[in-house]
């Protein structure tokens, strides 16, 4: 499974030590220090289209006009950290955000 995020936002982190807490291995994907290729932002942006943008951020809102206009795409290819997280996958299955669902989902079931 991967995660994909920022290790300074805080749904990553609470994300990251859920699993750890119940022993799931995650990979941790940094999207501004490892950035993500064309081709590895096609399956997110397929599944979540522009939804992938967090337009809540300091980082959007600093964006110029011709910029904030543009195509999803774009906008994180030049700053991933405008992904909105996390991002979570098992290869077949994504979520996006750290809601009840989302931990639901992923997390195992305690009996």
């Amino acid at each position: 499974m991967t995660l994909y995020g920022l290790p300074t936002c805080s749904l990553c982190t609470a994300a990251l030590k859920a699993f750890d807490a119940a022993g799931v291995s995650v990979t941790f994907r940094d999207v501004r220090a490892d950035p993500l290729t064309a081709a590895e932002w096609a399956p997110l942006l397929q599944e979540f289209g522009s939804n992938l943008v967090d337009r809540s951020t300091q980082t959007y809102r600093n964006l110029n006009a011709w910029m904030k206009e543009s195509e999803a795409e774009d906008q994180l290819s030049a700053q991933p950290a405008l992904m909105a997280r996390p991002v979570i996958t098992d290869g077949t299955r994504w979520t996006l955000g750290w809601d009840a669902a989302t931990q639901a989902l992923w997390l195992p079931k305690a009996d």
